[in-house]
């Protein structure tokens, strides 16, 4: 066992960086969409940082392999993706084109996306994902 400022983990050095990190935010497994939402939290503010350190690496790591797990226990999203999901979305949560004009910026982008005149760009892709608490992979083909 390797030890660092008198601690150890599991056999692994600790610093006070990563023991910081679990103090702040204690990961733990996920079972309400609270939980998940919470996790998501720090996993997007680690996300939008230019850099991150490896402790940072490592625990987001830990925290989206606890993601991971509950989503696996989700039931499972229909075959669908695209704009096509996107329109199932809609309807489902009785929203209207205007509902979605803080992730598309204009009501006519929204129509042209809904009717392929516009493809779903990234930026689209990465908000529609938050807006509606799904992994954006949701709006990608599933390659069997």
């Amino acid at each position: 066992m390797t030890k660092t400022s008198g601690r150890t983990i599991l056999g692994f050095s600790s610093s006070d960086a990563y023991i910081s990190l679990l103090q702040r935010f204690a990961p733990r497994p996920i079972h309400s969409e609270a939980q998940l939402e919470a996790a998501q939290a720090v996993i997007d503010s680690l996300i939008d940082q230019s850099h991150l350190t490896l402790e940072e690496k490592d625990y987001l790591n830990v925290l989206g392999t606890l993601v991971y797990e509950y989503e696996q226990t989700l039931e499972p999203l229909p075959d669908i993706y695209g704009v096509e999901l996107l329109t199932v979305l809609i309807e489902e949560r009785s929203l209207k084109q205007k509902d979605l004009v803080p992730i598309f910026r204009t009501e006519s982008i929204i129509s042209d996306v809904l009717h392929g005149r516009r493809q779903l760009t990234t930026r689209h892709i990465q908000e529609l994902a938050q807006f509606f608490h799904i992994s954006p992979a949701a709006f990608f083909p599933q390659n069997s």
